[in-house]
């Protein structure tokens, strides 16, 4: 029996149009996206008397902002390669929250290369992690853990093993904050022309020239950076809002493409978190009786 796929969740379809037509359909929906993150963003400055349900909006913000950074990254994919990876990103990436916090995260990363790049996503896909003076409390990821605390009432267990009520609202003097990175990057790429149907066709065609993959890294996306950037100029692209900050958020903030990195989340064995946690107590007792001599 088939099961009828109808309705949302659907951006799988994407793998199976033509080259031609997944650029076309992808500078359709940047602009819908766009709107819907800078929605919210603009609801979450109408709630100064609720800084917690603001702190809800403005994550919401983060997140569809980072979906146009994803699908741009599918653009920005060589055309021999991005068949064999769209599955993978529209599956594991684009529907996954804390994929797409990391995407949000990492615009403001400096990796060398893709290899550093991937190291700095390991440490913040981790399923558990140590904090504290010596390593010695086990907290959840941070990405997720904060992303749920602000929205919903739950019920929280730590190695104490006693069962307490997450209050919401005792995030409240930490979710206000500035606009998110991924916004106004994407705001910038917008105002300088990317998401029309010539923009994207322009990304692909001049990103499309290198893969991404371990070593590839600063030199070559400055290099594509500007030459992107005469495209856009020459093709007279660039819209009349953009500005001094839309071209430095696109030369400083666009992260090299991910569509290589792995962003499953990695889950740390209970055993193992306490044997670090072990070894970290030690190092630091080995280290004041040092300080003794």
């Amino acid at each position: 029996m088939l099961k009828a796929s109808y309705g949302n969740r659907q951006a799988h379809a994407l793998c199976t149009m033509s080259y031609s037509a997944r650029l076309d359909f992808i500078a359709e929906g940047l602009p819908i996206i766009l709107k819907s993150a800078q929605g919210f963003w603009n609801a979450s400055r109408q709630l100064n008397q609720s800084p917690r349900e603001a702190g809800v909006l403005v994550g919401f913000a983060e997140e569809e902002a980072a979906k146009t950074l994803i699908l741009l990254d599918i653009v920005r994919c060589p055309p021999a390669q991005v068949s064999s990876r769209v599955g993978r990103i529209v599956k594991k990436v684009f529907y996954d929250h804390l994929a797409r916090l990391i995407y949000a995260e990492a615009q403001s990363w400096k990796p060398v290369d893709v290899a550093q790049l991937q190291e700095y996503v390991d440490t913040k896909r981790q399923s558990h992690y140590l904090e504290g003076g010596m390593n010695e409390y086990i907290m959840p990821n941070w990405a997720l853990y904060s992303r749920e605390s602000v929205m919903y009432v739950d019920i929280e267990v730590y190695e104490d093993g006693k069962p307490q009520w997450n209050d919401p609202h005792r995030w409240s003097e930490v979710t206000m904050g500035t606009k998110p990175i991924s916004l106004l990057l994407t705001e910038a790429l917008s105002a300088l022309g990317m998401f029309s149907r010539a923009g994207v066709r322009a990304t692909a065609d001049v990103w499309g020239a290198v893969n991404f993959v371990d070593s590839q890294g600063h030199t070559e996306a400055r290099n594509l950076t500007h030459a992107l950037a005469a495209r856009l100029d020459t093709e007279g692209l660039v819209t009349e809002q953009a500005n001094e900050s839309h071209v430095h958020a696109f030369c400083d903030l666009w992260q090299i493409p991910m569509y290589s990195i792995d962003f499953n989340k990695i889950d740390i064995p209970l055993e193992q978190l306490k044997a670090e946690r072990e070894a970290a107590y030690w190092a630091e007792v080995d280290y004041e009786h040092y300080d003794d001599y």
